[in-house]
């Protein structure tokens, strides 16, 4: 199934009979629970077993139905989640090495669309809820995802002042939708999103592998330039994701035309590998203002990413 997605908003304010939950920096899994069988699947339909065991090994233990559990796997760094933690482990696919992981995960679900045989994309969020607190004993590594019922404002301001992602608000009486909708809304406290890695520069000094990425989002067929990514890179993780950037290099430019593009020291790439960025605006020429690379991410296509933008349902 292609799970339900929130859109972008900048608009909020309270709204009357909506729900309101701390929005997790992870990766998104849906969990299918089949007696004995358990298997956890990214948004884009990659399987995550190996990536993590320890959270099928939880689910066969707490869920005693058979069931579709949608949720987000995170590592914490202190009271926050961090995707920049989980990246080792969301790019490990051996079970065996993941088990002996330094990084803790957890899984923390937040609807169930199957029980026992039965559709509940029909039914209101409110009941799908109630009916995933009866369908699983949360606690260790599996844990519910917590909502209020009012006060969303309020709770984006304190969540962005311990330093979280956001807060996802949902309309509580909203069905499960396979598809991008208005119903879920996504309120950031720190710009940022998906981005194609359509090129790299260079190293300069000490610095090694390459100097900084240039990414950009699709329009139609065309990446359309976003800017260069410079920061948030370790030695470890230049090293790694430069031998990955050699390994796709072409000859021709990636991005579509009429874009001013750096001139000098430039390698293109093909264009698909997906990172997440983090960033304070969009400037007037669509660049990103004071970009921060996160990781890469192994769960969107190239081709699904576009640039985001507020809406007000």
């Amino acid at each position: 199934m292609s799970p339900m997605l929130a859109t972008l908003s900048r608009d909020h304010g309270d709204r009357a009979d909506w729900v309101y939950e701390r929005k997790l920096d992870g990766q998104r899994v849906v969990a299918y629970c089949d007696g004995a069988d358990v298997r956890l699947r990214s948004r884009t339909d990659k399987s995550a077993d190996g990536s993590y065991p320890e959270i099928i090994d939880a689910l066969h233990e707490q869920v005693h139905s058979d069931c579709i559990l949608d949720g987000e796997v995170v590592a914490f760094d202190g009271a926050a989640t961090s995707f920049s933690r989980l990246q080792g482990r969301m790019q490990q696919h051996d079970a065996a090495v993941s088990r002996r992981s330094s990084v803790p995960v957890t899984f923390y679900v937040f609807d169930v669309v199957h029980l026992d045989g039965i559709d509940l994309s029909g039914l209101p969020l409110r009941r799908r809820k109630v009916l995933l607190r009866e369908a699983v004993d949360f606690g260790g590594r599996v844990r519910f995802t917590t909502h209020r019922n009012g006060g969303g404002t309020e709770m984006l301001a304190g969540a962005c002042a311990k330093g979280w992602e956001g807060v996802i608000a949902k309309r509580a009486d909203s069905t499960y939708q396979f598809r991008r909708s208005p119903d879920w809304l996504k309120w950031k406290c720190e710009a940022g999103q998906e981005l194609v890695i359509g090129g790299f520069t260079e190293p300069k000094g000490s610095r090694h592998a390459f100097g900084a990425l240039l990414v950009g989002y699709f329009d139609g067929d065309d990446l359309v330039y976003a800017g260069k990514v410079g920061t948030g890179f370790d030695g470890a993780l230049l090293r790694s994701l430069g031998a990955q950037l050699r390994e796709i290099e072409r000859p021709e430019r990636s991005f579509g035309p009429h874009v001013a593009l750096p001139k000098r020291d430039v390698h293109w790439v093909e264009p698909q590998l997906v990172c997440q960025v983090a960033f304070t605006e969009w400037t007037g020429d669509g660049q990103l203002r004071h970009p921060r690379f996160l990781g890469l991410r192994n769960d969107k296509r190239a081709a699904d990413v576009v640039r985001e933008s507020g809406a007000t349902p």
